[in-house]
């Protein structure tokens, strides 16, 4: 094998096939990329919290934390593997999930308890909010499989802000 060889090979075009047209699969990449990009900070944010985690309420807390963090992750390669179905390309480095993340990163010192899960709350608010958008992206090119997946994540995304929205009124009460 000659350095050319794989020189053209690096170049070559990662084309799955698709009976999408391009402007179909160009616009789902998109939303679906974004949508990734936010699924990785949240998990991170999400593990950030249960790493750092304290107060009487820390085991549950902590465990939820966990099982959310979990489920968050287990979307990504999905997510992936559905863009490079489409004969589209995805995510390839931290900087890229950076440029492409729509929710805000915490890098505080110390959050409480209430203030951890208030903030994972409205996070993955937008995030039920951005995979309805993706939905509509998808629902617009008849990609039915995309479409499909998206409602399955958005009802975990719901069950987590039901989740952490009813912990914290616990922790109030």
């Amino acid at each position: 094998m000659t350095t050319t060889d794989a020189q053209a090979r690096r170049k070559a075009a990662l084309k799955t096939p698709s009976d999408l047209p391009s402007n179909a699969v160009k616009d789902i990449e998109g939303a679906l990329n974004a949508l990734l990009a936010d699924m990785f900070a949240l998990y991170l944010k999400t593990k950030n919290f249960h790493w750092h985690m304290s107060g009487p309420h820390f085991r549950d807390y902590h465990l939820m934390l966990d099982e959310h963090g979990e489920q968050i992750f287990a979307t990504t390669d999905d997510i992936a593997e559905r863009v490079r179905k489409l004969g589209g390309t995805t995510l390839r480095s931290i900087g890229h999930i950076a440029r492409l993340q729509r929710l805000s990163d915490n890098d505080a010192d110390y959050v409480t308890p209430l203030d951890m899960l208030a903030e994972l709350k409205e996070d993955n608010q937008r995030i039920a909010m951005s995979l309805r958008e993706a939905h509509g992206v998808c629902d617009e090119h008849g990609d039915i499989a995309t479409a499909s997946l998206l409602e399955t994540w958005l009802d975990e995304a719901e069950r987590r802000v039901w989740f952490l929205f009813e912990s914290a009124r616990r922790a109030e009460g």
